[in-house]
């Protein structure tokens, strides 16, 4: 299989094109499993595989997480993908991708730029705090799309120093936290300057931090605009990985127009040969 391996501000993924529908659904959370693994294949934080569309998009992303498990959607991903899909020549630069969570539109903005509209916040709870170990933590909770892709948004005071190990462990007991129905990736960030955030993720389906979260940074912005304590124009988010930009748009209680901006890298191409993929 031909693949391509793509990065959003550090948040990996193997893009796979099906356009030909070649690939059984079936065998997709395995692929995703077995070519993610960063010690046994190519690794990576998670699979798309570019179908035809189904509706009026110029094609479909279908998304896994690198545990296997099928995701509604990924912001770093779209703008990844929207790269692939301009130099393949699916799409101009404008180009509207399907998703299980709903359409998303992206544009070109120069060679490795691109800038993707998020799917509408179809939850969008400000205060909804959890119990971990004892101890209340301030929480909102978002879910993009339809159905949502959740995200918990958390506050930390001196998350550039904390520790690591204790991060981690924080993040994997509030990602199965009964609040979140479905789990969710957990987002902590911390204010460190006017529309500037500093964010660490804990994603759900990699089990761990990720270097970047495109959708949960626009999950924290959404929150962050509605509580007023941000502008929604252009907020930078620094994370392991780089710096992503959202602008948001605020109309009353209600946040739309979720605009995800960043850099895409292409780290390689080739063929996939790896002997312990066998696929039916």
């Amino acid at each position: 299989m031909d693949f391509w391996k793509m990065n959003g501000a550090g948040n990996d993924f193997i893009i796979l094109n099906d356009m030909d529908r070649r690939l059984p659904d079936g065998a997709l959370p395995y692929i995703a499993r077995t070519v993610c693994h960063r010690h046994m294949s190519l690794g990576a934080d998670g699979l798309m595989v570019v179908r035809p569309a189904q509706a009026d998009g110029d094609y479909r992303m279908v998304f896994f997480n690198s545990d296997g498990s099928e995701g509604e959607m990924c912001g770093n991903g779209a703008r990844c993908i929207c790269r692939y899909g301009y130099e393949n020549g699916l799409a101009g630069e404008t180009q509207r991708v399907e998703t299980i969570s709903g359409t998303v539109t992206g544009r070109r903005i120069d060679e490795r730029m691109y800038r993707v509209r998020l799917n509408d916040p179809s939850v969008l709870d400000t205060d909804r705090p959890i119990q971990v170990d004892g101890a209340t933590w301030p929480c909102a909770y978002v879910e993009l799309g339809v159905p949502g892709l959740p995200h918990a948004a958390v506050p930390y005071e001196g998350l550039q120093d904390a520790d690591e190990n204790a991060l981690r462990e924080l993040g994997r007991k509030m990602r199965h936290h009964p609040a979140f129905p479905k789990g969710a990736n957990v987002n902590f960030y911390e204010l460190i300057g006017p529309d500037h955030i500093y964010e660490r993720t804990f994603e759900r389906g990699v089990e761990d931090f990720t270097y970047a979260c495109g959708t949960g940074t626009g999950s924290v912005a959404a929150v962050l605009t509605v509580l007023g304590k941000i502008s929604g124009k252009a907020m930078r988010a620094d994370m392991a990985g780089g710096s992503l930009y959202i602008d948001v748009t605020k109309t009353g209680e209600c946040v739309t127009d979720i605009f995800l901006t960043g850099p895409t890298n292409i780290v390689c191409k080739g063929v996939l040969t790896d002997e312990e993929l066998v696929l039916p």
